[in-house]
């Protein structure tokens, strides 16, 4: 999930003619992205929530496997969560927190949030349930 987030930063950073200073996708690290300079903001720090979620989302559609809407659905209550749980603790290097110091309005995110976490949910304990019940 993360990676996928990740990359959508870098994705729309770069498609918006940001320079990437630094990167780290390494496995059990903290992923993250520094462009400078970075003419569009706001639509690199949006980019890594929503393809965090489109990307997985559009996969698992195509696919048309449960165990890939096992991931999407992950992808889809993590990235909500995230962007949510960072708003709460307002922490300076989150991505929550970078967008509205750029402008986002804080109603895109809540309802970003409540249609992540409010399909994200209901579909990742779905998924759970049909990988623990299976005999």
């Amino acid at each position: 999930m993360v990676c996928v987030h990740e990359l959508g930063h870098i994705f729309c950073g770069r498609s918006c003619g940001g320079k990437l200073q630094s990167a780290d996708l390494i496995p059990w690290h903290l992923p993250f992205s520094v462009f400078d300079p970075d003419p569009q903001p706001l639509i690199t720090l949006w980019g890594g929530p929503i393809i965090g979620v489109l990307l997985p989302v559009g996969i698992a559609w195509i696919a048309k496997r449960e165990s890939i809407w096992f991931i999407a659905n992950f992808c889809l209550l993590a990235n909500g969560s995230y962007i949510a749980i960072a708003w709460i603790t307002g922490e300076r290097y989150l991505d929550t927190t970078k967008l509205l110091e750029h402008g986002a309005h804080p109603l895109s995110i809540g309802v970003y949030c409540l249609l992540t976490i409010g399909f994200g949910y209901p579909r990742f304990r779905r998924s759970c349930a049909h990988y623990m019940t299976r005999d």
